[in-house]
């Protein structure tokens, strides 16, 4: 990442601890979760934006998988990713070149209470849908209101902490909230807005493919095959492209979703031109792979995009619901069978280096050895309950990268001992005599997690335990997953420098047996549910840090998850045609990136 992205970002983190709360009661054109939004009133544009970008082109991205539907605020169905990014907006847009600021986008202003208990929006009177109606309070009230008691887990959580929504003149709208939480104002502002009327006599929750939205977003959906493909195509009458927030993005006139069975065909239809992105994940197949005529011609470029964001959790969760991973011995046994560096050589050819917490590769990643300072403090009255690790400290095992792993499957033998388990007839058993099993889920296409599981399965075989792996498609998994159907499955978590209410999401107790939601682990712990308050309720950056810091430490003590690697780039091959700004966002290629701020230009 260059040296100015750098710069700014830290320039924010210290403004963070210098101004604390900001004056919020008066209309401003951007927020930020503390202190000031960088960009001033004026600004013209993002910083990585670039505003002479030419309009034209298109983008063809792989996905492997299916859907089944186009409505990504639903509980139900498969929906391909992109749609909830590309084909919606919202009262405010965010800038990745910041940890988390707003900027107006339908919302020409906001205004917030310094304690957090209100925020306010006023809508621009030229805001538009896709088919020339205004956008009106009506509609941002009936968006907010349905997705909190009809949409997504995602929307209903942040929703019960809403004790009103009302409008206010002509133009705003203000929302009141239960409790005091700052970055409720800034949530709020990034709920999607849908057009009421298209949804009268429809039943939202279980709308699939019967209804193309009509949306506020550069791009609208104008073809579609269920399971191969999404066309979306710019809107070239977008009421919003002369914003500045909106200013030299969304620029490609096309961006085309084409789905694949597996990730080889993928893979085969790139080389091919069929598609004409596509992010690697695996280095050694970076490395080794990317060496086809496309890209010896030129035609095909190899695009690194460095980040300093979290590194989040990848790798393989164990749900805690289970009774084979309620004891956090047998998750321990599971974390030491993995043999990590020699998984590693084999995928990836030893690159890649590894999760070792939550928000690793972040100032917000916990300090290694003990905790100290304000996240001692902030664990001190849990530690009878916390697990081993907490706050001694914990590090993953690491191996002598041999196939054998003798260190890892001793200390794994070991911990189920420990837990009550014995190995007759070299079969894992546990106190009741029964065969300690579990099942693997894992999701159609994934040529890569296929081989990982492969690799752990022959580890586990030396503990006497013989997992069952089964592989379901898109629709299945999806199912499953969501009704907690499942023993270890592949998991993924992406974390930003600005964690708030969403935790909650990922591993509070009411998502613990909310069906849906993302909570897959089971965890339900007084210490993170006190964490996560204690972040949403800090008047000062080192409090704030200190939280999220202790809450990384019980997470990754807890041993929910089995981890695996992470990059500290991105890796995206592509035409020699797509061009990125040289300015690079603190976030990387996150979204709102790729394809937003990328234009299509032929080659001089």
């Amino acid at each position: 990442m260059r040296a100015d992205c750098f710069t700014r970002f830290f320039a924010t983190l210290g403004a963070i601890a210098i101004l604390g709360t900001t004056a919020w009661a008066e209309p401003q054109h951007g927020i930020a979760m503390y202190g000031d939004p960088a960009l001033p009133p004026d600004f013209a544009h993002l910083p990585y934006a670039n505003p002479d970008a030419p309009t034209g082109g298109r983008v063809v991205t792989g996905e492997v998988g299916s859907f089944d539907s186009l409505n990504p605020h639903s509980r139900l169905g498969s929906v391909p990713w992109q749609l909830r990014f590309l084909a919606y907006e919202s009262l405010m847009g965010r800038s990745y070149g910041e940890p988390f600021s707003l900027y107006g986008l339908l919302a020409e202003s906001v205004e917030a209470d310094p304690e957090g208990q209100w925020v306010e929006f006023h809508l621009r009177p030229e805001a538009r849908f896709s088919d020339d109606s205004p956008v009106t309070v009506e509609d941002v009230i009936w968006s907010y209101e349905t997705l909190g008691t009809e949409g997504h887990p995602r929307y209903r959580s942040a929703w019960e902490n809403v004790a009103g929504i009302e409008p206010v003149g002509e133009r705003g709208i203000r929302i009141t909230f239960v409790e005091a939480n700052r970055e409720m104002a800034l949530l709020m502002g990034m709920r999607p807005i849908l057009k009421a009327a298209q949804w009268d006599g429809v039943d939202f929750a279980t709308s699939g493919l019967d209804i193309v939205p009509i949306t506020t977003a550069p791009y609208v959906i104008t073809d579609y095959e269920a399971g191969r493909y999404v066309s979306l195509t710019r809107d070239p009458d977008y009421w919003g492209a002369d914003l500045p927030f909106r200013r030299g993005t969304n620029v490609i006139d096309e961006v085309r979703l084409e789905f694949f069975g597996d990730a080889t065909a993928m893979f085969e239809a790139f080389t091919s031109g069929i598609i004409n992105t596509i992010r690697e994940t695996n280095a050694a197949n970076w490395e080794q792979n990317y060496d086809f005529p496309r890209i010896q011609s030129g035609e095909v470029v190899k695009s690194l995009i460095p980040h300093q964001r979290p590194t989040g959790m990848t790798g393989f969760v164990m749900n805690g619901r289970t009774p084979a991973f309620e004891d956090w011995r047998v998750r321990e046994a599971m974390i030491q069978a993995f043999n990590f560096e020699f998984i590693n050589q084999t995928i990836n050819g030893g690159s890649e280096p590894r999760i070792t917490s939550y928000f690793a590769n972040s100032v917000l990643a916990m300090e290694p050895g003990p905790a100290q300072g304000r996240v001692a403090e902030f664990l001190e009255p849990f530690a009878d309950a916390l697990l081993p690790g907490a706050l001694e400290g914990y590090e993953m095992p690491v191996s002598d990268g041999s196939e054998a792993n003798r260190a890892g499957t001793r200390a794994a033998l070991s911990l189920m001992e420990e837990a009550g388990y014995s190995i007759e007839n070299g079969v894992m058993v546990g106190p009741d005599g029964e065969p300690f099993s579990f099942e693997i889920l894992l999701q159609q296409g994934s040529s890569e997690n296929q081989s990982i599981i492969n690799i752990y399965v022959e580890a586990l075989s030396r503990l006497g335990i013989s997992p069952r792996i089964s592989t379901v498609d898109s629709a299945q998994y999806r199912e499953r997953t969501d009704a907690f159907d499942f023993d270890m499955t592949y998991y993924r978590r992406g974390l930003s420098l600005s964690p708030g209410n969403e935790q909650r999401l990922y591993w509070g107790c009411e998502m613990a047996e909310t069906q849906g939601s993302r909570n897959l682990m089971g965890v339900c712990n007084p210490a993170i549910e006190a964490m996560i308050d204690r972040m949403l309720t800090s008047d000062s950056l080192e409090d704030y840090q200190a939280a999220v810091r202790a809450l990384d430490r019980i997470l990754t003590a807890g041993r929910h998850v089995i981890p695996i690697w992470h990059s500290p780039v991105s890796r995206i091959a592509h035409v020699r045609e797509l061009r990125y700004p040289e300015t690079l966002p603190i976030y990387g290629d996150f979204l709102n990136f790729h394809p937003d701020v990328w234009w299509y230009e032929e080659a001089e």
